[in-house]
């Protein structure tokens, strides 16, 4: 595993019969993922049905393809998403610069952050 990079797990829960607009900004905020952020290696979104809730996991090259991504594509999202959902929490495991900290803070995620410590990759 890259030393830089940075994974991000998080749910939105769904306002009431709001959960398949969910999905559908989130097939777009995935579309957006893939064509304009060469940083976002990975992105998955899995869908509860029982929880009205979407849970999220975002795999980045590093802090800078997080802060990029904060900037563009989930800050033109975000105002929609707000409208039909809760989010959070939002979990960071990497290693994350007090700015993007900062940042969560205001977005109102419920972001907790936690560096690397063990593991290993096949």
């Amino acid at each position: 595993m890259n030393a830089q990079h940075v994974t991000v797990v998080y749910k939105w829960t769904a306002k009431p019969g709001k959960l398949d607009e969910l999905v559908s900004i989130y097939k777009a905020v995935t579309d957006a993922m893939e064509q304009n952020e060469p940083g976002a290696e990975a992105v998955h979104v899995y869908a509860s049905e029982d929880e009205n809730a979407l849970y999220v996991r975002d795999e980045f090259a590093d802090a800078g393809a997080v802060g990029f991504h904060l900037g563009s594509t989930a800050a033109e999202h975000f105002p929609d998403l707000l409208a039909i959902a809760t989010p959070g929490p939002f979990f960071f495991f990497g290693e994350v610069p007090d700015q993007i900290k900062e940042a969560t803070a205001q977005m109102q995620l419920g972001a907790e952050f936690g560096a690397h410590a063990a593991g290993f990759d096949r």
